[in-house]
């Protein structure tokens, strides 16, 4: 299957599930540019479906975007599994959904996260906890600790009190 044909795929699913919830509006479709859903599965494509808001009250912004963007990560997480179920590992790809901006301002927020955490581990010598992230979210930061080789990353505890441990690497 094509870019072009996974990424209507994923247009025409999605806005068939939000016009099951009483939505109607236009998907856009891109490729992604760069690994924003931070995911190593076997994943080899990324795309981008944003929700087109210029049809939405605010109101109905916010119900799908959630408290923390709890409802727009549960929506990508259902795309993803939906639209890669009975897909071989070459067809299977990884889907974005935007929805306002959301998807970009929470990546700049979480890359200063992760920065500040790494800053603090170098400094101080100890690891330290990120608790505010969702699991998309963790992957995320585990993909970026991947570049130092002086740090590593690790998830401690159960959902919905996982959160992510950055730590000096092990000396082995």
């Amino acid at each position: 299957m094509n870019a072009d044909s996974q990424i209507q795929r994923g247009q025409q699913w999605l806005k068939t599930l939000l016009q099951l919830s009483g939505i109607s509006t236009e998907i856009e479709g891109e490729l992604e540019e760069n690994a924003v859903a931070g995911d190593n599965s076997s994943a080899k494509h990324g795309y981008w479906l944003t929700i087109d808001q210029g049809k939405l009250t605010p109101e109905q912004i916010q119900i799908l975007l959630g408290k923390d963007g709890s409802v727009l990560d549960a929506i990508q997480y259902l795309a993803n599994s939906v639209l890669n179920l009975s897909q071989t590992p070459e067809q299977q790809c990884s889907y974005t959904i935007e929805l306002d901006g959301y998807r970009i301002n929470r990546q700049a927020e979480i890359w200063q996260i992760a920065q500040r955490a790494a800053e603090q581990v170098r400094n101080m010598g100890t690891e330290v906890e990120i608790k505010s992230l969702s699991s998309a979210e963790r992957r995320q930061v585990h993909s970026f600790f991947q570049e130092y080789p002086d740090l590593e990353t690790f998830s401690r505890g159960r959902e919905p009190h996982r959160h992510l441990v950055v730590r000096p690497a092990s000396i082995e």
